[in-house]
């Protein structure tokens, strides 16, 4: 039985689970430089290690709401076919492991966000559910596109 290890993070008291390996980072909110003519979620970009990354915003991806920044605001770094973005988070808590039985394909009927964006629900306990992210989904192809040719 194959285990898989997620980063847990938070939007809006929901618990949100990434695959661990394709996060970079995860570090402390800074504030990135606004980019003119962006989809809303795009918040700017950050230097990043010496490279110029998109920053994007999961709670307005997510059209979950205007995010408060607070002291535990993060920006998890992830690599997305081989290029880095910047999620913002309300905060990222822990990594976890969970079995493949654990985890269970995503409902019909999700919550707040979009079905697409999500990859299965895993079971944590009897009352503490993990909604895991397709990373892939997060942005559109044409979103993509947009997001490349901010490469400056």
């Amino acid at each position: 039985m194959a285990e898989m290890q997620y980063v847990v993070f938070n939007i809006n008291k929901e618990e949100f689970g990434i695959d661990i390996m394709k996060v970079k980072e995860i570090i402390t909110y800074k504030e990135p430089t606004h980019i003119p003519n962006c989809p809303d979620f795009v918040e700017g970009v950050l230097n990043y290690r010496g490279k110029v990354i998109p920053v994007i915003n999961l709670k307005k991806r997510f059209q979950m709401g205007d995010t408060d920044l607070t002291k535990e605001t993060r920006i998890i770094v992830i690599s997305l076919n081989d290029r880095e973005i910047g999620f913002i988070v309300d905060e990222a808590s822990q990594t976890i492991r969970l079995d493949e039985d654990q985890i269970d394909p995503a409902p019909d009927v999700i919550s707040k966000v979009d079905r697409r964006f999500i990859s299965g629900v895993g079971k944590i306990n009897e009352s503490r559910l993990l909604i895991i992210l397709n990373l892939h989904n997060v942005l559109t192809d044409a979103e993509k596109d947009v997001i490349e040719e901010m490469e400056l």
